[in-house]
């Protein structure tokens, strides 16, 4: 049988191939955002979000000591660009505030510091700082030093003058809450968790209607009397149970092969898992119902997983983004789960605590679920 295949290469037909593609990528937009799209989110999202040297990270001051040194310390300390500072705590406000995340650190001042620094004893400030992201308070408890001397310098003169010249007369002790001794693991391993569940489910369930719609088995079920809520809820529901299932095999790694504690209530640890596993299942269904193939949702998965990695605060402090950024990273998931599995399995977060992360968690999903449902077509087209 004579072949079919020209003898000669043919820059024509080469060039009509080429022509070809270029239409069909035209018409297949998603693919064609994607190509642009994606290139451009990583060089904003590296280029203006990363930043590993956060500053004016949220401080509590509790003074019962104000003198002029007193003052001029807290003065620095705001001047230092590293501390937002807030006088509007109590003590047990404050280390409240600490536990739930909502300040990095609690200085604490006692009322006889400065007529313990006047007789030469070296009086001592405790700063309590969240230690859950040893990246975060790294560089802001490094200027401490510094600080200290500036503040020397500038209040002691004439028969104080001794004071000033270095080392400084009182000492802050840091006491770093939650991760003393700094292990990156703490940090990485409970928000890993979020991370391979984002990935996962997202990337499961957002081929599973697009699955049906390439393999044909799309007109069954729109011949079957069901609604778009149902279909998209039996579709969820067994992947739950898998999500379930890899939140346990990561626990057991993260207790026995990296030694990460888990401070808090194992029932609150699964509580929050299944609530993320839901929201990011709703998140795959949404983006399977807009993709018209399997290689659409891959792209969209991927465009949704970068940020989520990027600005949740998995990678880089949170506070150290600018502010369009944490805007950005406040509609993500994936960061209100790291607030909330860091504070159960390193903080012990009880669950009032943790309600000002959960209710918003909730809120995604329940918005989400309601998009895939107005998005899903009881038609092929």
């Amino acid at each position: 049988m004579p072949s079919t295949n020209p003898p000669h290469f043919s820059w024509t037909r080469w060039w009509a191939i080429v022509l070809k593609e270029i239409i069909q990528l035209k018409r297949d937009r998603i693919t064609f955002g994607m190509i642009f799209g994606i290139p451009l989110m990583q060089l904003i999202l590296f280029g203006f979000a990363i930043n590993t040297d956060p500053k004016h990270l949220p401080t509590a001051i509790i003074s019962d000591d104000n003198s002029a040194v007193t003052r001029s310390l807290i003065s620095a300390m705001a001047h230092s660009e590293y501390f937002a500072i807030d006088t509007h705590y109590t003590s047990a406000e404050a280390l409240a505030a600490l536990r739930r995340g909502d300040v990095q650190f609690v200085l604490t001042i006692t009322n006889n510091f400065t007529a313990k620094l006047l007789r030469g004893e070296r009086p001592t400030i405790l700063l309590e700082a969240d230690a859950t992201d040893p990246t975060a308070t790294g560089v802001a408890l490094s200027s401490l030093n510094g600080i200290l001397q500036t503040v020397a310098r500038r209040e002691f003169h004439g028969a104080l003058d001794y004071l000033a010249r270095p080392p400084a007369p009182f000492d802050i002790i840091v006491h770093r809450r939650y991760n003393p001794e700094g292990i990156t693991q703490y940090n990485i391993i409970p928000s890993l968790i979020g991370v391979l569940l984002t990935l996962t489910l997202t990337l499961m369930t957002a081929l599973g209607i697009t699955r049906e719609k390439e393999h044909g088995t799309m007109e069954n079920i729109l011949a079957t009397p069901t609604r778009p809520l149902e279909i998209l809820t039996g579709k969820i529901a067994p992947y739950i149970l898998i999500g379930l299932l890899q939140v346990s095999l990561i626990l057991l790694a993260a207790r026995y092969l990296f030694d990460v504690p888990i401070v808090g209530s194992l029932w609150l640890v699964y509580l929050v898992a299944l609530l993320f596993i839901v929201v990011n299942l709703t998140v795959g269904i949404a983006i399977s119902s807009v993709a018209q193939n399997m290689f659409q949702g891959m792209q969209m998965v991927f465009f949704y997983f970068l940020p989520n990695i990027m600005l949740s605060g998995y990678m880089f402090p949170f506070r150290g983004m600018p502010e369009w950024a944490q805007v950005v990273g406040d509609i993500l998931p994936l960061t209100y789960f790291n607030r909330l599995i860091r504070g159960v399995m390193l903080k012990g977060t009880s669950l009032p605590d943790l309600t000002q992360n959960l209710w918003p968690l909730l809120l995604i999903g329940l918005v989400t679920l309601l998009a895939a449902s107005k998005l899903y077509r009881q038609t092929l087209d």
